[in-house]
């Protein structure tokens, strides 16, 4: 799922380089099909009045509007750290996240309003094939994007790139939608296209929802357990650590980093403690993959005493 990675610092840093120009290769890509995709439809929207289409082509807009965010976050995230960010700049990826939370919540407003003044006064629609068309590219385009990003966002370690290929494959299936609303006018329900409208917006809702909770959970520095655990196993499993007594991670845009706490025999001497912070980062990077910097504190084990005689 992420990144080739090897074990030394130097290298790590490549990786992420590579991880970032990938990122922004895909929000390139994402960019320039999407703005292809909603300009088609808003063309098509001029021409019918479908507020169903109106509303996919908002979404998609947007949609295509959050690769910008993110492309700004990837290069500040190349960035050294400073002595003011002393951490670097990949919690950019995090304010992306805020941003495209802010997109998709416009893109419900804006969709919902509409859908209701035309269920108020609703208006005939006209060039239905074409509005049948359009949802039919909506969908082509936004899958392709989503196919994407999620197959890069999940191979460099990017939440943020992650969510946005959901965001744009849901944003797929609101196009379907739109179709569904023709069929309902040909059908003779011309009420059909407003509904459907209320529909995405119902669907945008649900992607809010799930998006601001998962970056919420970056922004507190929430990680999936499961990462916790397999980096606490693969320490327990390196030569020379007797006991892990802590284990935290936290996301820095799309590197995790690592500090934890193992205890040593006390008979070992302090240069033979020191060599095992090696090992033990490699461990964790061959269990995580990508994996920025790596902090152990290696402390020797407490002496049990002996029982007293009688």
């Amino acid at each position: 799922m992420f990144v080739p990675h090897s074990h030394d610092a130097a290298d790590s840093i490549d990786d992420a380089l590579e991880a970032s120009e990938q990122g922004i290769r895909a929000v390139k890509v994402g960019l320039l099909v999407l703005g292809l995709t909603a300009t088609a439809q808003l063309a098509i929207v001029a021409i019918s009045g479908s507020v169903a289409l109106l509303a996919d082509t908002v979404h998609n807009f947007s949609d295509a509007l959050t690769a910008v965010p993110l492309w700004i976050a990837f290069v500040l995230g190349r960035r050294a750290a400073t002595t003011r960010y002393t951490y670097g700049y990949g919690r950019a990826e995090d304010l992306a996240g805020l941003f495209i939370v802010a997109m998709i919540a416009l893109s419900a407003v804006v969709a919902g309003v509409e859908s209701v003044r035309r269920l108020a006064d609703p208006q005939p629609l006209e060039n239905l094939g074409w509005v049948l068309a359009a949802g039919i590219v909506g969908f082509a385009g936004n899958e392709a994007v989503a196919v994407y990003r999620i197959r890069v966002g999940r191979r460099i370690g990017s939440a943020a790139l992650v969510a946005d290929g959901v965001h744009a494959r849901t944003d797929g299936f609101t196009s379907l939608a739109v179709i569904l609303g023709v069929v309902g006018v040909w059908a003779g329900f011309p009420l059909a296209d407003p509904v459907v409208g209320l529909l995405i917006t119902a669907a945008i809702l649900v992607l809010l929802w799930g998006t601001a909770r998962d970056v919420g959970r970056r922004l507190l520095d929430g990680v999936d357990p499961d990462l916790t655990r397999r980096a606490w196993h693969a320490l327990e499993h390196v030569e020379g650590i007797e006991n892990v007594t802590d284990v935290r991670l936290r996301w820095t845009g799309h590197r995790l980093a690592v500090q934890a706490r193992v205890e040593i025999s006390p008979d070992l001497s302090v240069a033979m403690a020191e060599q095992l912070t090696r090992p033990a980062a490699q461990a964790v990077r061959r269990e995580l993959g990508a994996v920025g910097a790596v902090d152990i504190v290696v402390a020797p084990r407490a002496r049990r005493t002996d029982p007293l005689h009688r």
